[in-house]
């Protein structure tokens, strides 16, 4: 799946980088969490009272509460995992992903910064993230339905790299990462201008395409090895 994830304006925010660090944290009474952590967990847990983590699509980066409403009726399609690799998306998003994308300038003061517009993208660009990879599972649950015997032996084996090398598809991978650039290229141009003011993107390609090649498409394949270790449980 493709997500649109907005980092086109990168020079208006602050040094996204340094915003999860005790010393640009807003002070939150009765909690250590830097501003982002904090508007993190309570975004999940306004949005867990609704049911959004009750779908196997959502996975949430904090510990999440009971919602006061039934779950959902629907036939489950994923077999019952644990499957959460949300501290490894969250660790590479703000220590190596932002430095990539954002431009460093000094910290002008909760008083000069957006702080709250800031963390407000990154959680949207994190669950977007999160979601792509997470989306793993049901590819997993898919390649094991239409191999069940193969899978079901590597599994009882606990072969975790044969499972790797079996679901891995060089081909897709090279299409996804040539449509991303395609899109990294042009995201935030006017599709029918044509003038120089447009011809440079507007973010790091290069840093974009690295993201999914170093980190999204290897992380899928953890998260849909992982899942299938799990799938006979």
């Amino acid at each position: 799946m493709d997500s649109v994830i907005d980092l086109s304006d990168a020079s208006k925010a602050l040094d996204l980088a340094r915003i999860r660090a005790q010393l640009i944290a807003i002070d939150i009474p009765g909690s250590s969490l830097s501003f982002m952590d904090w508007y993190l967990r309570e975004q999940e847990r306004v949005q867990s009272r609704i049911r959004r983590y009750e779908s196997p699509t959502s996975t949430p980066f904090s510990r999440r509460p009971r919602s006061p409403h039934p779950p959902p009726s629907a036939t489950p399609i994923l077999h019952p995992n644990d499957v959460n690799v949300n501290d490894k998306i969250k660790s590479f998003y703000t220590d190596r992903f932002l430095p990539a994308v954002c431009h460093r300038r000094d910290d002008r003061g909760p008083s000069s910064e957006n702080y709250g517009s800031t963390a407000t993208c990154d959680i949207a660009c994190l669950q977007a993230i999160s979601r792509r990879i997470h989306f793993g599972k049901f590819v997993a649950e898919a390649k094991f339905r239409l191999e069940e015997e193969k899978y079901s032996a590597y599994i009882r084996a606990r072969d975790a790299d044969a499972i790797g090398e079996s679901i891995v598809n060089k081909a897709v991978e090279v299409q996804v990462l040539a449509r991303l650039r395609t899109k990294a290229q042009n995201y935030g141009k006017d599709p029918v201008a044509n003038n120089d003011t447009q011809s440079l993107p507007k973010i790091d390609v290069d840093a974009v395409v690295a993201m999914y090649e170093d980190f999204v498409i290897p992380l899928t394949k953890e998260v849909e090895v992982d899942y299938l270790l799990q799938r006979l449980e």
